[in-house]
């Protein structure tokens, strides 16, 4: 009995020491890289929507993402995040369904265009 009250324990310990994959994107050197400019789709970009949403924009097409979210590099509405700056990056990917599947990216270091 004490070995099962043990057992059971210990399940959320292991369970929180797992390594979360579901959101990792890596650069593969056989895929095309995109110099492009990533913001709120909404707040930034003009775009239409119900809710802050990550967007990249790639010439003079944007499209919001899946496969990163709006929060995933620091706070949205930070003075230099995503709701509040346009942020230079490079990423790989391609348009499906009129929606950027996001694989790699990657924030440039240069300063945050602010509307």
């Amino acid at each position: 009995m004490k070995k099962l009250i043990l057992t059971l324990l210990c399940i959320p310990l292991f369970s929180l020491a797992q390594e979360n994959t579901e959101n990792q994107r890596i650069f593969n050197p056989d895929r095309t890289v995109i110099e492009a400019q990533a913001s709120c789709g909404i707040c930034m970009f003009d775009m239409q929507g119900k809710e802050c949403a990550l967007a990249v924009q790639v010439n003079d097409s944007t499209y919001y993402v899946k496969g990163a979210g709006i929060d995933d590099y620091g706070d949205a509405h930070a003075e230099e995040g995503f709701c509040n700056a346009i942020r230079d990056v490079i990423i790989q990917g391609e348009v499906v369904d009129a929606t950027f599947q996001l694989t790699y990216v990657e924030l440039k270091a240069d300063k945050a265009l602010k509307n």
